[in-house]
This record gives C-alpha cells, sequence and structure tokens, in this order.
C-alpha cells in the first residue's frame, strides 16, 4: 500500500534509533522477530491488540462526497468487510467501528467475539466493519490519488470530522447493502465515539442499539492535549519539513516516538509493574525501554505519519452536542436502547466518562470490565466484552 515508503521503514529499521544498538528486527509483513543482544522477545510480555494489519476487503464507490465543512471529495471509497448473510427481511445488519488505527478486518483486531454462537454472531447477523474516512487502509485518506494533481493528497487532505465518517459509511449500508435500518452499532474508543454518531445521526428507528465502548460523549481537553502531545513528536520530525511530506520519505522517527507515548497511555503502571518491573536485558537496558522502542518499530511498518495526524485531529471534533442543544439534549433525544462499557483502570478515557455518558442516555445500562490492561482492555478483554455484548443483543 504505501509502495517504496517500505524500504525506508526497513532503513530505518535496520540502522536502529537507539543508542544503545538493542533493536527490533522486523520483516515487511509485520512479523517481529527479535531484539539482537537483548533477553527481550518480541510479544513475550505484553499482548499485543492488533495482529497483521492491511487494506484487504471490499470497496464501495461512494462518488463525490461533501463534508461537514462544503468541501466535496471526488471519488470517495471505502474499504469494508462483511461476515455472516443479509436475512429476508434486511434487519439483521450488525455494524462495528474500529478504533484509531484499526482497519475493516474485524477478525484481526475483535476475532475472538466473533463467529456462531459468539458476540458478532455470524448465523445470526451480517456483521459490517468499514474502514474510516481519512484512514490508510484503503478507504480514500491522505495517502489516496488527488484527482486533480494525479499526486496524494498528504496534507492537502481536508480535514474531515467523525459525523462525515459515520454518515459515509450511513451511505454505504443505505446504498451500498441495501438496508433500511441496522440492528445496532458497535465500537470502542474511537470507534465508540463513531457508535455514538451512528445514533444520533440516525435515530432509534435506524439505530436501535448502540453500543460504545472506552468513550465519552466529547473529546476533553485531557485527550486532545495527549492527542497533540502526540502530532508534535511528529511535527518535530525533521522529515515533516513544514507539512511538506515527501510520501516516499514521511517522519517515521516522529511516529515511531508518538506511538511510544500511547502505548503507555493505553495501558497501567500496574500492568507494566507486573509485565516488566525493573528487569535488564544483557546489555542493561530496561526490558520496558524495549517493549517500548518494539512497539514504535513495529507501527512505522504498518501505519502513515499524515495520516495519524489527521486520524487525531478527527478524534478531537467528537463532541456530540455541537449544533445539538449540548450534551444532555443530544443523548437524552435518543430513544433506542444503550450499553455503556468502560474500564475501572483506563486512564486515557476515565471511568468517569462512560458513567457520565451513560447517565445521560435515557434507556442505557453501564458495565464496568475490570482489567490490568487499561483502555487497551477493550481490545483485550474479548472474553468479559463479549459476554456483555451477547446479553446485551440479546434483549
Amino acid at each position: 500500500m504505501f509502495g517504496r515508503m517500505l524500504g525506508k521503514v526497513a532503513s530505518f529499521l535496520s540502522s536502529g534509533s537507539s543508542s544503545s544498538g538493542s533493536r527490533c528486527m522486523l520483516d515487511l509483513k509485520g512479523a517481529s522477530r527479535y531484539y539482537s543482544a537483548s533477553t527481550y522477545v518480541c510479544g513475550d510480555s505484553m499482548k499485543d491488540e492488533y495482529h497483521e494489519m492491511d487494506s484487504s476487503g471490499l470497496t464501495f464507490h461512494a462518488g463525490d462526497y461533501k463534508l461537514e465543512s462544503g468541501v466535496v471529495l471526488p471519488n470517495v471509497e471505502v474499504r469494508y468487510n462483511t461476515y455472516g448473510k443479509l436475512n429476508e427481511a434486511k434487519d439483521n445488519v450488525l455494524v462495528v467501528c474500529h478504533a484509531l488505527t484499526g482497519n475493516s478486518a474485524l477478525d484481526k483486531w475483535w476475532g475472538n467475539m466473533l463467529g456462531s454462537g459468539r458476540a458478532f454472531d455470524t448465523d445470526k447477523y451480517l456483521i459490517i466493519a468499514a474502514n474510516a474516512l481519512g484512514s490508510c487502509y484503503g478507504t480514500t485518506g491522505p495517502r489516496s490519488i488527488n484527482p486533480s494533481t494525479n499526486k496524494m493528497y498528504m496534507n492537502d487532505f481536508p480535514a474531515v470530522t467523525i459525523r462525515d465518517s459515520v454518515s459515509l459509511h450511513m451511505k454505504l449500508v443505505k446504498e451500498g447493502i441495501g438496508v433500511s435500518k441496522v440492528y445496532g452499532v458497535v465500537g470502542g474508543s474511537l470507534g465508540g465515539m463513531q457508535a455514538l454518531e451512528w445514533a444520533l445521526i440516525g435515530g432509534a428507528e435506524f439505530v436501535p442499539r448502540l453500543v460504545a465502548i472506552g468513550c465519552g460523549a466529547t473529546h476533553t481537553a485531557w485527550q486532545i492535549a495527549i492527542s497533540e502531545a502526540q502530532r508534535q513528536s511528529i511535527y518535530f520530525d525533521e522529515k515533516w519539513r513544514d507539512g511538506n511530506v515527501d510520501p516516499e520519505d514521511p517522519p517515521l522517527k516522529g511516529l515511531n516516538v508518538a506511538r511510544q507515548m500511547a502505548m503507555t497511555l493505553y495501558r497501567t503502571s500496574r500492568g507494566y509493574e507486573v509485565k516488566f518491573g525493573r528487569t535488564r536485558d544483557q546489555e542493561g537496558n530496561f526490558e520496558v525501554k524495549n517493549y517500548l522502542e518494539y512497539q514504535g518499530r513495529k507501527f512505522m511498518e504498518r501505519f502513515d505519519p499524515v495520516t495519524y495526524v489527521h486520524l487525531t485531529r478527527l478524534m478531537d471534533t467528537h463532541d456530540v452536542g455541537r449544533d445539538r442543544g449540548g450534551l444532555d439534549a443530544a443523548l437524552a433525544g435518543y430513544a433506542g436502547r444503550a450499553l455503556v462499557m468502560g474500564m475501572d483502570t483506563d486512564v486515557l478515557y476515565p471511568l468517569y466518562m462512560q458513567k457520565e455518558l451513560a447517565a445521560r442516555l435515557p434507556n442505557s445500562t453501564f458495565e464496568v470490565i475490570s482489567s490490568n490492561e487499561g483502555h487497551d482492555g477493550f481490545l483485550l478483554e474479548q472474553e468479559i466484552v463479549g459476554n456483555h455484548l451477547k446479553r446485551f443483543l440479546k434483549e
């Protein structure tokens, strides 16, 4: 997908970014192998939230698409995947929305909940997962070709909102799949924000069931600050070039640091202590340092820095009360059933946010996921999440 950029990744990985000389060697298929001169084994400690990621799937051609800003994006495409079959009544579509760096391959990140008899029951539902607008996994985004220049958009890609992405996915469901309502919408983190917009844009008649996990009703100053700090790490990479990024030589070092910052906040103090403590490798480096370097390098291989900047900005647009009379009025107006879940150790989207969200939804159930995994518990605690989902979707 990224063409010769992979060569730059390979060059960066082989050269290393650490003064210690300890580096995680990766092939270009996403399979981590080892840290040289280190006792650390990639994937041996903390569980990874994503498996191998790519842009495979079906494509919906949406044509020209008008954004909230008034800008018209030409020839927009949406990459999506489906699981299960559409019933005769066309009322069994279950939409699942991915998180910030996810894709439409639901089986790669929530696979333990997908299949016959599971929460995402392929015998009962047609499950649809679509890649967000502005991502780099098949849907039109910064690395797509701008037809007016025949070059990648990169930072010329317009600002998009969560509502832009959700409305585009609704177009896919209505026109591409041909249904007049869905059974429900489920998502965690950014996916939960999308699920909320599905419910409020579509209303209870179109979206009678809503599941939002690990998010709040808005992106607060805390989350915006964290996103901005990660963006700044990309801006300070000399290859950002004041936004004039070379698609073949992007600011990978900045992306690496941004991912390391994110992986710290996605987890917990207790989780890091249990997994790593103060253990060092043979060179005297803390193993937790090796782990973060591994995560940063692995991420460089599968994601794009410009896309990361644009998608984190998209997350910052999250405010369900905008132009709807405020949070209370917006959420009180949703007449469907809602399930809100939060992780008790989440420092990125603290549990109080889910409590407040559930309190504002008139017909909601609130569940707490007890986990040492922090925010990433919504991806890693699939048995717990799946059991709550099964009960809610059956009711």
